[in-house]
């Protein structure tokens, strides 16, 4: 149990409905034991604090005024959700939260009936929230769904797609708009505030709405009331573009002020059809470091909240971000044609320094992953060389657009895929775990991995003086520590290399895999092969391998499914060369969050794992020969 005399309030709440209880003066002090309990557990554990610390208060207020879990509450991405699990019967289990076994990063359904909709990728909660919206109409149920999207978050075209279609519905929808990149100055605030609370009340809908019946039968006064109407608001509120898309826009309002919120959602819970209300928040609100810095308290490793600031912990390594960030920009020194893009994960991908150093040919696309790879494509028709700085799992969103607007006019655009495999403690969502499949399906692609940080650069070179789409997918933190060369050289497309030369059997490693495989392969006197390369696969070297050993063994931290061990398979067989081979991978089941090293074991992917699994290959193998 939590200290009942630091948070006397809040540990009296284990449901939603112990929160409604109370009586609606202690509501500020419950968020502001939420807020220290969150900083305290957060900076123990680890794990997203910034979003969270600036959703207190709206968190507080949706769960006060809605009748959860009866009503939905669909969070976008999550990172915002941390006092919503606080509040839902979670809160003893905050510090465990993207540990192996603990609670998810993220909300989901089968954690907590108030989780309504599993999230993850961001633009994603205005869709969920309008189907379950949809649904409770068709069903005559008095239910009321509720998106709360950040402003980045409304950057994605998924958004906009689900906003356009709401406006055209009745559905009983509420958008929350978690603005927390504007500041809002006190005078302006208090005019907004009550606006806010006149735009949402009865009298002012009912009035609005009667006026348009009789207004639109008078066609020129319909028009000037109509005008005037939206040169008020414009004035006032910047509402205007959700007013054209059929909502009823409400706000900006202080995301601080409880009384406002409390007012401002009881008056909208009335209001029929698509309503968008507008918050201003403050990210790191009431933890001054992170109030100054969100994007470093955005995600956090345990720190100490009375400093302020945090102290790194010490490298353990250079990380394959880290080279492609330094190869971006030697790079770029070179190639005056070079343009770097990311959808909106400078930090994340590496771009930082490619950013300062080279503004003019640096874009930051926002959470919009398709236009990242389409515009990429633009680029690349009149001449430039894109790199696309994507998440293995975000490049998912941008696939049609790599078929159709990259790779079938095969044009020149370098894809840097960050967190490829198992990305540790933001679990399934997150982890790259589909790339090799989905990638070396598509025909003008070349498929790298590297198995070292300097394989990572001479990778980067190789695709990006390749004239044609290419790929290179590397790994959340560190590798095995190798020096990486100041030097920009190619690598051969297509060409392995031996790195232990063995008897019988053959690992065929790829990426990741290589070191784990080397370590098996000593305890195995194994040959082993870095592959280097998904596609083209070095097929001279494949068929000289398998007429040398009795047994191959593919490995790889991507599914099994369709990935670099089928092609083996494919090349193999279409060829008549029939022999055993295990192919070693990620099973057909995501993989839950714990830390990288946990789950690599869990999946069988470490040496020991590997090992096990060929030992016990080779007894079953023994066993069918007897059987034979």
């Amino acid at each position: 149990m939590i200290d009942q005399t630091r948070y006397p309030l809040l540990n009296q709440i284990n449901s939603p409905e112990d929160l409604r209880q109370l009586d609606q003066a202690e509501l500020p002090k419950v968020a502001e034991e939420v807020r220290h309990y969150l900083l305290e557990s957060v900076s123990r554990s680890g794990g997203h604090l910034a979003a969270g610390l600036g959703t207190v208060e709206l968190t507080i207020a949706l769960h006060y005024i809605y009748n959860t879990p009866h009503d939905r509450l669909v969070w976008d991405v999550g990172h915002q959700a941390y006092p919503h699990k606080i509040l839902t019967g979670r809160r003893e289990q905050l510090p465990t939260i993207r540990k192996r076994g603990g609670l998810t990063p993220f909300p989901k359904r089968s954690e907590s009936p108030y989780d309504a909709f599993g999230v993850g990728h961001s633009s994603t909660s205005i869709s969920a929230a309008l189907g379950m919206a949809i649904a409770a109409s068709l069903g005559n149920r008095e239910q009321r769904a509720v998106a709360i999207i950040g402003d980045g978050g409304l950057t994605g075209g998924q958004a906009f797609e689900a906003l356009n279609h709401a406006g055209s519905l009745d559905a009983n929808l509420l958008v929350i708009l978690n603005d927390n990149e504007m500041s809002i100055s006190p005078n302006v605030g208090a005019m907004t505030n009550y606006l806010a609370k006149i735009l949402s009340s009865k009298l002012y809908t009912t009035v609005r709405e009667g006026s348009k019946q009789i207004l639109q039968r008078v066609p020129e006064m319909w028009e000037i009331a109509r005008r005037a109407e939206e040169h008020v608001k414009g004035m006032v509120a910047p509402g205007t573009l959700f007013e054209e898309l059929g909502f009823n826009y409400i706000g900006p309002i202080d995301g601080h002020d409880m009384e406002t919120l409390l007012t401002t959602l009881q008056n909208i819970r009335g209001l029929k059809g698509p309503q968008l209300l507008h918050v201003i928040t403050r990210k790191g609100k009431g933890y001054l470091p992170a109030e100054r810095d969100p994007v470093t308290y955005h995600g956090v490793s345990p720190f100490d909240p009375s400093k302020d600031t945090m102290t790194k912990a010490p490298s353990k390594g250079i990380t394959y971000t880290e080279v492609f960030g330094q190869w971006l920009c030697d790079m770029a020194e070179q190639d005056p044609k070079l343009v770097g893009i990311t959808p909106a994960m400078r930090e994340g991908s590496g771009l930082v320094e490619f950013s300062s150093r080279f503004p003019e040919r640096y874009f930051d696309v926002g959470i919009a992953e398709q236009h990242a790879v389409t515009v990429a494509a633009g680029m690349a028709c009149e001449g430039l060389k894109p790199v696309v700085a994507i998440y293995s799992t975000f490049l998912q969103r941008g696939y049609d657009q790599l078929i159709h607007d990259v790779d079938l006019q095969n044009l020149p655009v370098l894809f840097a895929i960050d967190r490829a495999g198992l990305v540790g403690p933001d679990g399934p969502t997150h982890a790259g775990s589909f790339d090799l499949s989905f990638l070396r399906c598509i025909p003008n692609m070349v498929i790298m991995a590297p198995a070292d940080e300097n394989e990572c650069r001479k990778m980067l070179t190789t695709g990006h003086r390749h004239d044609g789409p290419a790929a290179v997918r590397y790994p959340r933190g560190t590798g095995p520590g190798v020096g990486v060369e100041r030097a920009l050289t190619s690598l051969p497309i297509g060409k392995a290399e031996i790195r232990r030369e063995g008897k019988k059997i053959a690992i065929l490693a790829f990426g990741s895999m290589v070191s784990p495989a080397l370590e098996a392969g000593e305890l195995l006197d194994a040959t082993v092969v870095n592959m280097r390369f998904i596609k083209p696969l070095d097929e001279a070297l494949l068929l000289k391998i398998a007429s040398q050993h009795q047994f191959l063994v593919t490995v790889e931290e991507n599914t099994v499914k369709g990935g670099a061990g089928s092609a083996v398979n494919e090349y193999l067989t279409g060829c008549g060369k029939l022999l055993p081979i295990l192919n070693l991978g990620l099973p057909d089941r995501y993989i839950e969050h714990g830390s990288r090293e946990e789950l690599l074991a869990e999946a069988e992917l470490d040496a020991d794992g590997i090992h096990r699994n060929i030992e016990h290959f080779l007894q079953q193998e023994q066993r069918f020969k007897v059987i034979a």
